[in-house]
């Protein structure tokens, strides 16, 4: 199929995409994820898609597959995108209003990752509306809960990911427009400390402090990062005492792993999880464990981008590609040795924050990209 059958629009592209980022789907308000649900599940349904919505659960919401009515049930293309961000309501009244400066549109979640999860939407709705069929089925999948993990969506996403022959992922694009062949794997662990209550002032020799203890872990857990080998280690999350006149007899963390291979993650996480306690009578308990697998750029990957980029260059630009220690739903894919290509979203930049935004002038060009591929692979 020639490419100068596409009509793409990046006005009304971006529509669309705002049509979206209205409906605000912070990850743990069910509602209002399900809310953007209903909506895409009605679009996709008049552009003649069979749609699945299987019910969310955990106080997550509900997942949406979408399947072409073409090409059989055989290996085809997966595109994986979300439908959450992790921005609270009202992030859009108040402090990243939805608002365009020339070539930049913001607002909460638009460029991580409504934008892309939009192109794929849109890709579909542009090749039905003009009826063309691909040479393989593809199938839709949007999640509700990507920003914590994908807890309930995984073992959907991994299924799914078996049946395809390919893996497009369009979270956003990286350093003016990259897209994503490799990723590390994201390991996440909880540390419980459990000390020995006293009296601070009277009887403070008879206390075990979890504090003084957690400082130690922690000390020991941040000098595991390190930057030539790709191993960062992050403790995120520090609470404990209960008192400033008692010595504290508990004290929790959350740390965050990220590892650029498998046998990085299996002897990163074994020294973890086998952190012993420093001082006397204290207890440390450390559990978690992978929970994104590192995505390597194999073979299968690296011939899907070499495709991809000559695509682009048909299309009138270079298309680049790198390696980020953000996970995504690719991981999951791309560990399982599906050819899988990432950030194929929007480029724009400030993800999760209160400046984040797209760049409309990489719509069209994205879109294109995204149609192309779900033409030309077979």
């Amino acid at each position: 199929m020639s490419s100068n059958r596409h009509v793409v629009d990046a006005e009304e592209i971006l529509d669309g995409i705002l049509s979206w980022v209205q409906m605000e789907s912070p990850t743990h308000e069910t509602a209002a994820v399900n809310a953007l649900v209903d909506l895409v599940e009605t679009d996709l349904r008049v552009h003649g898609a069979n749609v699945e919505r299987l019910p969310g659960r955990d106080g997550y919401g509900d997942i949406l597959l979408a399947r072409s009515p073409w090409g059989g049930d055989g290996p085809g293309i997966l595109f994986l995108g979300h439908l959450d961000t992790v921005h609270p309501i009202g992030t859009k009244a108040e402090v990243n209003p939805i608002r365009r400066e020339d070539d930049k549109v913001y607002g909460p979640g638009i460029y991580d990752m409504k934008a892309g999860s939009y192109l794929g939407y849109y890709a579909y709705h542009h090749l039905a509306r003009q009826g063309l069929q691909t040479p393989l089925p593809i199938t839709l999948l949007l999640v509700p809960e990507e920003e914590v993990g994908s807890p309930i969506s995984r073992e959907v996403i991994e299924a799914e990911a078996a049946k395809a022959k390919y893996v497009l992922v369009a979270e956003p694009a990286r350093d003016g427009g990259r897209i994503v062949t490799a990723r590390k794997g994201v390991a996440r662990f909880d540390m419980e400390i459990t000390g020995r209550p006293a009296h601070s002032g009277s009887r403070h020799q008879d206390g075990r402090s979890a504090i003084r203890e957690m400082a130690h872990q922690i000390l020991a857990l941040e000098a595991m990062t390190d930057y030539e080998t790709g191993v960062t280690v992050n403790v995120g999350v520090v609470d404990g005492g209960t008192a400033v006149n008692v010595v504290p007899f508990a004290s929790r963390a959350e740390i965050d792993m990220r590892v650029p291979d498998e046998v990085t993650a299996e002897e990163m996480c074994a020294r973890i999880l086998g952190l012993q306690a420093v001082g006397e009578d204290v207890e440390v308990k450390v559990t978690g464990g992978l929970n994104r697998p590192p995505f390597e750029k194999g073979e299968g990957i690296a011939d899907l981008f070499a495709h991809a980029r000559k695509l682009a260059a048909e299309i009138g630009f270079e298309l680049n590609d790198t390696y980020t220690g953000g996970g995504s739903d690719g991981n999951f894919t791309a560990a399982m040795g599906v050819p899988t290509l990432d950030g194929l979203g929007a480029d724009g930049g400030g993800a999760h924050t209160h400046w984040e935004h797209i760049l409309v002038s990489s719509l069209e060009e994205r879109a294109k990209l995204m149609i192309r591929l779900m033409e030309t692979l077979d």
